[in-house]
């Protein structure tokens, strides 16, 4: 039966084998945690992992479904559990969990961004204070590129698509945008580092082109030179270089932006941008996002002001057993720098509203506007 983690056995020392948790009513990952003795099981969200993780190993086991009857899922062991880093990084050929969306990837190599959080830098504003108005001093943090399991794609409900890396098309067509799938941005908090016997533990196809098995390194995945080449040619596109955060009555937002560059359009120049962002509750009331309010400032001098329902055709319900929400849009300006700031209107269950504030962000083009990714087939 599932007891509350509160009521179970000790947990140090003991084995556990992790499995998700997937039904049609909830399609969010859950871990469940095992005993080795069979006396309890413990149904929780994946951010528990991470406690487990520094009491005991574990072993990794995913649900597939059976052969004979589809609707079947058999457990099938996939790695097993090694500790957190608090201090360094994580090296490429790294195996993960992500400890928010649940997916299984592999590291290919870090970003050093500048990280701006407002919770950290700046005191209470007094009654009447300009949002934005004081200087936050960014720090730098590390990410990572990573590629997703494209098994997994399917069961990631809290996102509006499996994350990819959008770039303008390198011809007349400025409205073509094309997109390399199964990239992510990952934060170095959220990596669940694991360790497998499997040559190709992570099906993506881009894994045996970018990476090579290697049993004598630590990990045991290496990177080829097309990877390196990759990195070198399109790093442009993919770099990752602010990120900004900032929380309102416990809904955290992060922003983080990329230049996709420039295209002529009607005698006149049109910068791109693509930004990604996240809510977290980190509270336990269940809320839900209802309503965006943007305003879009140009170098050029306009101030446009966006108004809708939800994000990404949307209003995500954000509560303790699902309580992220990530999706990506983008924006063109017709100068080559601006800054977006604003709020969302979230909703409580007893009807009542407040709005979190959308940390403001610049918007530069301090890149050359160069040819699109290569290397990579669309």
């Amino acid at each position: 039966m599932f007891v509350n983690i509160a009521q179970s056995i000790p947990i140090l020392c003991l084995l556990f084998f992790i499995w998700w948790r997937i039904s049609v009513a909830e399609t969010a990952p859950h871990i469940g945690l095992l005993c080795a003795n069979g006396c309890s099981r413990i149904l929780a969200s994946p951010p528990l992992t991470t406690l487990l993780m520094k009491t005991c190993p574990m072993v990794i086991e995913l649900p597939v479904f059976g052969r004979s009857r589809p609707e079947e899922k058999v457990l099938e062991a996939v790695g097993v559990f090694e500790a957190v880093k608090q201090h360094g990084k994580y090296e490429t050929g790294q195996l993960f969990l992500h400890s928010v969306f649940g997916y299984r990837g592999i590291v290919l190599f870090p970003w050093h961004a500048r990280l701006y959080d407002r919770d950290v830098t700046l005191k209470p504003e007094p009654p009447g204070g300009a949002h934005g108005s004081k200087e936050v001093k960014g720090k730098t943090h590390t990410y990572y590129q990573v590629l997703i399991d494209t098994r997994d794609c399917p069961h990631i409900s809290q996102r509006s698509q499996t994350e990819a890396v959008t770039f303008l098309a390198n011809h007349d067509d400025s409205r073509a945008l094309y997109a390399i799938p199964g990239l992510d941005y990952v934060s170095h908090e959220d990596i669940l580092p694991y360790n497998s016997t499997e040559q190709v533990p992570i099906q993506h196809e881009l894994f045996e082109r970018f990476l090579l098995f290697n049993p004598a390194k630590a990990p045991p995945f290496t990177a080829r030179d097309t990877l390196k080449a990759w990195q070198e040619k399109n790093h442009p596109w993919l770099e990752l270089s602010d990120v900004h955060r900032e929380t309102t009555e416990n809904i955290r937002v992060t922003v983080i932006p990329f230049y996709m560059g420039m295209r002529e359009a009607q005698n006149s120049h049109v910068y791109w941008w693509r930004y990604c962002i996240r809510l977290e509750n980190m509270g336990s009331e269940v809320v839900q996002l209802r309503e965006r309010h943007w305003r879009i400032f140009s170098l050029s001098g306009t101030l446009e002001t966006v108004r809708g329902r939800g994000v990404v055709g949307r209003e995500p319900v954000l509560s303790k057993e699902q309580p992220a929400f990530q999706y990506s849009s983008h924006v063109s300006l017709q100068a080559p720098s601006g800054h977006m700031w604003g709020t969302f209107r979230i909703e409580r269950t007893d009807g009542s509203h407040f709005d979190v504030r959308i940390p403001p962000f610049s918007l530069e083009s301090n890149k050359d506007d160069k040819a699109p990714p290569a290397g990579y087939t669309f």
